[in-house]
């Protein structure tokens, strides 16, 4: 999406996959390759930024957020403005938010994970997190959205079970190779 000039790829992981800053540098780079248009110098390129919204700890820091750009090491000089990460880690979001800080108020609707946070959110009385939480009722109400959610709850216990059977088989794989030594 392009966002004030800006080209924006939000990304919001729930869980840690594993090389996630990998991951991340690869949407960079597919997002800010594709805005050159045959023909077109490099300079027309857009500052393109990769926002993650992510449930889990990648940085061993206090800070929630964390920004990245391209630096020189030892000088600390920015090579382009171009290039841009920001993460946001949801397990270290300070647990008392004002009304008035409306990143943390859309931080804490993403990290909300009872009907109970949900309301506490809507109790103060702002109006788009007002809005933002009844659009996610009619849609979490209607039956064409549960029935995703279960198959999407199927699909992780066939893949937990998968993984189970997988893991016992290989014991019973090497229990036989060891019985045979």
């Amino acid at each position: 999406m392009t966002v004030n000039g800006q080209r924006v790829d939000l990304e919001i992981q729930v869980s840690n996959e594993g090389d996630y800053p990998e991951r991340v540098m690869y949407y960079w780079a597919r997002e800010f390759s594709s805005a050159l248009l045959t023909g077109q110098g490099y300079s027309t390129l857009p500052r393109t930024i990769v926002i993650s919204i992510i449930d889990f700890i990648l940085f061993e820091c206090e800070e929630y957020d964390s920004f990245f750009q391209p630096l020189e090491v030892k000088l600390h000089t920015l090579l382009s403005n171009k290039m841009g990460f920001h993460f946001f880690e949801l397990p270290k979001l300070p647990t008392d938010v004002s009304e008035d800080n409306m990143l943390l108020l859309w931080l804490s609707l993403f990290k909300a994970e009872t009907e109970e946070e949900l309301e506490k959110i809507k109790e103060m009385e702002v109006p788009v997190m007002s809005q933002a939480i009844n659009a996610y009722y009619t849609i979490t109400a209607s039956s064409e959205f549960r029935e995703k959610e279960r198959l999407r709850a199927k699909a992780r216990h066939d893949e937990a079970q998968a993984l189970y059977n997988a893991g016992r088989n290989a014991k019973i794989e090497i229990a036989r190779i060891l019985k045979d030594i």
